[in-house]
């Protein structure tokens, strides 16, 4: 049985490019299908390993700005030639579940998001005020097109796995596809809890717009309370401006040094919707409660009042008030820990596993075409 796995583009690392080393690390022989690669960005689990690459991958600037390149993706993912795979695995929100496989191969998709930009996202770029006009109305043709294929590729997958029930729902909405969630894996070996406490609260985060970190910014100038911001983005600058002495910016950091401030942080803050978000439960991997809006994958992972609370709305007072409540309160590390463990890589890895080798079975056993 040979296994080809593929995800979007491998530039830099993620919660989604964790997901694509516990793939490696169950199926060691396959070899990895993207668009671009850039191993200076990866951890150690993703180089000197067999990655194949799209067209794109020596175009000018791809490594450094994938996104130039969205409108080729399409195209970059239909020229791989998967032919000789009996099952295709597939990780994306973006373009890879639109690769063309062998008839009699399985595909699974490990869906992240359907693509944001040309759904949900779609209104927030075609409404920039700084966009020109011309721009504006080639970008419309654009989308329309990227729908259209971003529906018609869904009918290539033979089952869809979602990485919550939030991106369930929206496979759903978009493609009228059932799917089976299993959430993606937290390295909870990596975190430990520690009996140091100290007087911080904690974002780990890429700095762009959508994570509203703005948000934890403007609270926390107003709190007066020490906030540290890890991560790096198009948006650093202006929020290093805005922000009072209070609030640090220390960058991308390694591994090792974001274990400890998750370890000693008085609690992680969450100000974003995401699909489903992984930093949330590497801070509870530490024992540290959340503070997150309440909304998107959040609602998946953090017990209100056991292993975090939640604000409604995302404004700088409903975050005030979020925090006022998160001090009322007392948590458990231990309680909080063993939360997080219900999400460990060994779990995903035996779940993800037994669906494959399940579906596959039943693949072979159903015919899906009848011969008259």
């Amino acid at each position: 049985m040979k296994v080809a796995l593929v995800h979007d583009w491998l530039t830099n690392m993620g919660g989604a490019e964790r997901v694509v080393i516990n793939f490696k690390q169950i199926y060691k022989n396959a070899p990895i299908y993207t668009t671009i690669y850039n191993p200076d960005n990866l951890d150690d689990e993703l180089k000197n390993i067999d990655v194949r690459t799209s067209f794109l991958q020596n175009k000018k600037g791809a490594k450094k700005n994938h996104q130039k390149y969205f409108p080729f993706m399409p195209a970059a993912f239909e020229s791989f030639d998967l032919n000789e795979y009996d099952i295709v695995l597939s990780s994306s929100s973006s373009c890879a579940k639109g690769v063309i496989t062998n008839p009699n191969a399985m595909h699974v998709c490990y869906c992240h998001s359907p693509m944001r930009y040309g759904w949900e996202f779609y209104y927030e770029y075609a409404n920039n005020s700084n966009m020109k006009k011309l721009k504006k109305n080639l970008l419309k043709y654009f989308m329309d097109y990227m729908r259209v294929w971003d529906n018609v590729s869904s009918n290539r997958v033979d089952y869809f796995i979602a990485n919550s029930e939030n991106v369930a729902r929206r496979i759903w909405e978009h493609y009228r596809r059932e799917s089976v969630v299993i959430h993606p894996p937290v390295r909870c070996s990596l975190f430990n809890i520690s009996n140091e406490d100290q007087d911080y609260f904690l974002i780990v985060s890429r700095l762009v717009e959508y994570k509203r970190i703005d948000l934890a910014v403007e609270a926390f100038n107003e709190l007066g309370l020490p906030l540290v911001i890890i991560g790096d983005g198009a948006e650093r600058q202006k929020l290093e401006l805005k922000a009072k002495d209070n609030i640090k910016f220390l960058g991308r950091q390694p591994d090792e040094v974001i274990k400890e401030y998750y370890s000693k942080c008085r609690a992680f803050v969450f100000p974003g919707e995401e699909d489903f978000g992984i930093t949330p439960l590497e801070a509870q991997a530490s024992g540290r409660p959340v503070i997150a809006f309440g909304k998107g994958g959040a609602l998946e992972t953090v017990v209100s009042e056991k292993t975090g609370v939640f604000f409604e709305e995302q404004t700088v007072e409903a975050l005030k008030n979020a925090v006022k409540v998160f001090e009322s309160l007392s948590f458990d590390k231990e309680l909080i820990r063993k939360h997080a463990e219900e999400f460990d890589e060994e779990i995903f890895k035996g779940k993800i596993r037994n669906f494959v080798d399940e579906k596959y079975d039943e693949f072979l056993g159903t015919k899906k075409w009848k011969v008259l």
